[in-house]
């Protein structure tokens, strides 16, 4: 039960350290991720906030 608890506390905390999907910091780590390890929502996602943003 320990161990149980122990997974969701780190995999917790590990979410928090991934910046907001469409932040610039964001935008920045997919600029140097390989594009190739991109996912498809990754790639909407990129051209949706990174490509297309609006400017308000």
């Amino acid at each position: 039960m320990r161990l149980i608890i122990a997974i969701f506390a780190a995999a917790f905390l590990l979410m928090g350290c991934a910046p907001e999907v469409g932040s610039k910091e964001w935008c920045e780590d997919m600029k140097k991720k390989s594009k190739g390890d991109w996912t498809v929502n990754e790639a909407k996602d990129f051209a949706k906030h990174c490509v297309f943003k609006k400017k308000d």
